[in-house]
C-alpha cells in the first residue's frame, strides 16, 4: 500500500495556523475522507515538555549554535511522535494535517545563523529530520503569511490584553520580523505555497482564507504535489 498523505500548516505566531486545521479537518470529513490531525510541539511528551522549558527561557539556545541545538530539541520531539504514535497510520495511506513540523524549524531558528550560512542550515535540517531520523517528507505546505503588525493585534486579543502569556518568541516583533524574511527563504527553496492573509492592514476573513487552503488541498488529493 501507498504511504499516505502528509499536509502542513505554518505560519508566524498569530497567523491562525489552529484554526485553519481545524477547518481543514473538518472540511476532509464532510468528503468523508478519513484523516488526523497533529500539532507541534507536544507538551504531552518528555520532549515537547523539553521544548516548553526552551520556549519559557529556561533552557539558553541562543546564537548560531543555539540554532542546531533548539532545532535538534524539536526534532526529537517529532521523532518520538511519530514513532509512537501515527507511524503505522502515515505508513499504511492515511491522511494528516499538521500544525507546524520541520519547518518551524527553519522559519525560528535560521534567523539565528549568519546569513552566509543559511542555505547550509537548511541542508543540515532536512538531512537530520528527513534522512538521520526518518521523518516523512511532507506532500505540500501552506505557509500563512500574516504581517507582524496584525499578527501582534491578533496575539493581543486571544491573551486578552495580558502581554505576560507571549511566550519568548510570541513578545519579540522584531524577532518575528526575521523569522517571517526566514520564512520567504526557505518557501523559495524548499517549495511551499504562501498564501496571503492580509488586506488593507488587517486579517482577511476566516472563510477566505479557508477556501484558499481547501482548494490547495483538493488538488493535493486529485493530483498529488511536487516538492518538500
Amino acid at each position: 500500500m501507498d504511504k499516505g498523505k502528509l499536509i502542513v500548516l505554518d505560519g508566524l505566531d498569530g497567523s491562525g495556523k489552529t484554526t485553519q486545521l481545524d477547518l481543514a479537518v473538518g472540511f476532509l470529513k464532510e468528503q468523508d475522507i478519513e484523516c488526523r490531525k497533529l500539532s507541534f510541539p507536544n507538551y504531552d511528551t518528555i520532549t515537547g515538555q523539553l521544548v516548553e522549558c526552551y520556549l519559557k527561557g529556561e533552557i539558553p539556545c541562543e546564537g548560531r549554535n543555539g540554532a542546531y541545538s533548539a532545532s535538534t530539541l524539536y526534532a526529537m520531539d517529532r521523532f518520538v511522535s511519530y514513532v509512537t504514535d501515527w507511524k503505522d497510520y502515515y505508513e499504511s495511506g492515511g491522511i494528516l494535517l499538521s500544525d507546524r513540523y520541520t519547518t518551524s524549524n527553519a522559519i525560528y531558528q535560521l534567523t539565528k545563523v549568519p546569513a552566509e550560512e543559511r542555505q547550509y542550515f537548511l541542508d543540515w535540517l532536512y538531512d537530520l529530520e528527513y534522512n538521520k531520523l526518518g521523518l516523512p517528507k511532507p506532500d505540500m505546505v501552506l505557509f500563512l503569511d500574516m504581517p507582524i503588525d496584525v499578527s501582534q493585534k491578533l496575539l493581543t486579543q486571544r491573551y486578552l490584553g495580558d502581554e505576560s502569556k507571549k511566550d519568548i518568541h510570541e513578545k519579540d516583533a522584531m524577532f518575528l520580523r526575521d523569522c517571517r524574511y526566514s520564512a520567504m527563504f526557505a518557501a523559495e527553496r524548499w517549495g511551499w505555497t504562501v498564501l496571503d492573509c492580509a488586506k488593507d492592514g488587517g486579517p482577511l476573513p476566516i472563510e477566505d482564507i479557508y477556501v484558499k487552503i481547501c482548494d490547495y488541498i483538493k488538488v493535493l488529493l486529485k493530483y498529488g504535489w511536487s516538492g518538500i
